[in-house]
């Protein structure tokens, strides 16, 4: 048996006992369950032992509306391979969003593992897998489509990393351990951009839910919430629960509705999980319907167990300003502990290159790294229309490839077209798109993203055009920043809380704090273009003294 064997057939109880003396039961085997209708349903599966395993299936009253089944088999396959396999196909069914999975999440998740010839069951195996699913019209569209879209980046089914593994056990453990007794009770994941904070918060929160529907857990029955403060990001996790059987997308809200609504109600939801907790409000916001001092207070005060994702590096509006004080402060009324992601999941760059964005953040310009430290791209440019040309074509090769700029320029929401830098990139801003994420949109290659479309998702390829406001100090030989010259007036919306030195001085912190967040979306590269002629000058001399 050197080529993949497809086993289709009705699912029936007849069929399960003649599966015994087929070729596919000598080996571990990957299959799928499903069915046909309008809203088709299915469950992927993994197993050494494939009729005993059926014949639990066809007994299962959850399977009784799959009548098709499907059994994956080849020589080569081991437990290893059918593992990873299953993981991968779950994935990608998410993404592809034509099926209601069953499936629901192992107490114990999979941790990231190297296993013999695991590049071939990756990259050859399973890429005709699902070409074959593709000529049986089961799925529908291309691996490389489907890898390029955050609903599979964000996947709860992605194998995590040991580090996050251990911090999403902890975090089970710390609520199982707290959901009875008395108080409110806080666990904080720290990371900095690219660390996986999101993904593991989306695979906890799934784990939760499959938990809260389990009568052995002592999380069954619990009412539990996902928080975000990001419209694109909420988009996300609502594709993701039209996939699998136990999100719903009531429970995922952002944050002034869920303090409103349980208000309104006198309710306590059970675990709140806040994702992007730095983009809460730190103080009253009319406009936005919120009455208190603070949203991360609000939304503790009314659940039992809150999973707060936070970085202060992120933080983009005064309105929402944190510092680590500033959340010690708030977490300490309250049980709290603090954990930590600290590895790159990402960005496919070395540790120079890492450290030379760090510093380029914290306004000290160091010499490139050398190219050869790893496959990451850092590129400087000269001139704009080569800029534009180069992340046009890694676009073309790649896919999911796009420019985005400091808020240096004039954007309004009044669906008007507004430009990014007339006599440079000469671009118009991007415009909000409804059903999708502006940068899956095909149409997003001809405009630029603001910090806040992007924040939290993955390019292949980021194009950063630093503005007017971004500038070089000559005799310090560092970042000059400029927020006279930052359009974004709604971050810099001044608090009487605070006096006009430290307004004055979270104004520059909030504007390294978005190059930080837009240097750090780029999976292979990260390409710079400045739009003042002194710092340019200073990259590209140092670009220079990088290639001699």
């Amino acid at each position: 048996m050197n080529e993949l064997v497809f086993e289709k057939s009705e699912f029936t109880s007849e069929y399960v006992h003649t599966v015994k003396s087929l070729h596919v039961n000598s080996y571990p085997i990957v299959y799928l369950l499903y069915n046909d209708k309008k809203r088709p349903s299915a469950y992927i599966g993994q197993t050494v032992q494939a009729s005993r395993r059926l014949k639990h299936h066809i007994e299962d009253k959850r399977r009784k509306d799959l009548n098709r089944s499907l059994l994956i088999g080849h020589e080569r396959f081991n437990q290893s391979a059918t593992y990873n396999i299953e993981s991968n196909l779950i994935n990608y069914f998410i993404a592809d969003n034509q099926y209601q999975l069953q499936n629901v999440s192992q107490t114990r998740s999979r941790v990231m593992h190297n296993y013999y010839d695991k590049p071939f069951y990756n990259e050859e195996l399973f890429p005709m897998i699902w070409e074959k699913l593709r000529e049986e019209n089961i799925v529908s569209d291309t691996i490389e489509n489907l890898r390029n879209k955050d609903i599979y980046k964000l996947s709860p089914y992605k194998e995590l990393s040991l580090q996050q593994l251990e911090i999403k056990n902890e975090v089970l453990d710390f609520c199982r351990e707290h959901i009875q007794t008395e108080g409110n009770h806080v666990i904080a994941i720290e990371g900095d951009a690219g660390t996986g904070k999101s993904v593991l918060l989306s695979s906890l929160f799934n784990t939760i839910q499959d938990l809260a529907k389990d009568d052995s857990s002592s999380l069954h029955g619990t009412d539990n919430y996902l928080l975000v403060n990001h419209s694109e990001m909420l988009k996300t996790y609502k594709g993701i629960a039209n996939s699998l059987p136990n999100l719903k997308k009531k429970n995922l809200m952002k944050p002034t509705p869920f303090i409103n609504e349980m208000t309104k109600a006198g309710k306590t939801a059970d675990i709140v999980l806040i994702d992007e907790a730095h983009l809460l409000l730190t103080k009253e916001d009319a406009y936005n319907n919120f009455h208190y001092k603070n949203q991360l207070d609000e939304i503790i005060k009314r659940s039992k167990l809150a999973i707060v994702i936070f970085d202060v590096k992120q933080v983009l509006k005064i309105k929402s300003y944190w510092n680590d004080g500033l959340l010690q402060e708030i977490t300490n009324q309250y049980h709290a502990k603090t954990v930590k992601l600290t590895d790159q999941m990402r960005m496919h760059a070395g540790q120079k290159t890492m450290e030379w964005i760090d510093s380029f953040v914290a306004k000290n310009i160091q010499p490139l790294p050398p190219k050869e430290e790893s496959s990451f791209e850092l590129n400087i440019f000269e001139e704009a229309e080569t800029f534009k040309a180069a992340i046009q074509a890694k676009n073309r090769e790649h896919g999911l490839s796009r420019i985005v700029s400091t808020f240096d320029y004039l954007h309004k929401k009044d669906k008007k077209t507004y430009i990014v830098d007339e006599k440079g990139i000469n671009m118009p801003w991007n415009i909000t798109q409804n059903n999708v994420t502006w940068a899956e949109n095909p149409a997003s290659i001809k405009e630029v993203g603001s910090i806040y479309t992007v924040q939290g998702f993955d390019l292949n390829y980021v194009g950063v055009v630093l503005g007017p406001s971004v500038s070089y100090d000559e005799g310090k030989d560092e970042l000059k920043i400029y927020p006279s010259k930052y359009k974004d007036t709604g971050a810099f919306t001044s608090r009487n809380d605070l006096s006009p030195e430290e307004n004055q001085n979270i104004k520059e912190e909030i504007i390294l704090n978005s190059i930080n967040v837009l240097m750090k979306r780029g999976i292979h590269g990260l390409y710079i273009y400045a739009t003042d002629s002194k710092l340019r000058n200073r990259l590209l001399q140092l670009k220079r003294g990088q290639q001699s």
